[in-house]
């Protein structure tokens, strides 16, 4: 149960996450490849969001996630687009690109078939905070392409909530 269960409009993660960066006066910014846009939409649903949510690129094709988001093309070339450190630089490069504090990323193989040699379910979601630092959670997801990618986009802003309420 949300810790926050009973307060209203705090029992989705993209509320509590709006909340907690306007609190500490950050900002956020996203990458999205399987999610295409359901992690910003998400953002933007909760009220006040505009404070906080400065911007996301929907970065499906590498070539997009190279150019816009600086991601390297050798990594791509040698892992597919579906691997944790294109995650991780997807991530780092929306925080760059938007001048956010954090950077939340997603990549992923949604289905219906698998993606550079990675199974349907397999996504990785890229953090990147303040200290630059980033970090990368693997998820083996079931499901449908919809239900794929809207678990996805969920346990980003579920990821970012844990970082911000570290403290990190």
């Amino acid at each position: 149960m949300s810790p926050h269960a009973g307060q209203p409009g705090l029992d989705r993660p993209q509320e509590q996450a709006v909340r907690l960066l306007r609190e500490r006066g950050q900002s956020v910014a996203t990458a999205e490849s399987l999610t295409a846009g359901l992690i910003s939409a998400s953002l933007a649903e909760v009220p006040g969001a505009s404070a906080v949510l400065r911007g996301g690129v929907v970065s499906y094709a590498a070539e997009v996630k190279e150019r816009l988001l600086g991601v390297d093309p050798g990594l791509i070339a040698a892992r597919g687009t579906v691997d944790p450190d294109v995650a991780r630089e997807m991530a780092r490069g929306a925080r760059r690109a938007c001048a956010a504090d954090w950077g939340v990323s997603a990549t992923g193989a949604a289905g219906p078939e698998p993606h550079d040699g990675k199974p349907v379910g397999t996504v990785y979601l890229g953090i990147a905070g303040p200290e630059e630092t980033a970090e990368v959670v693997e998820l083996h997801l079931t499901g449908g392409r919809q239900r794929i990618r809207t678990e996805s986009a969920r346990r980003a802003m579920e990821t970012l909530v844990e970082h911000l309420s570290r403290g990190r």
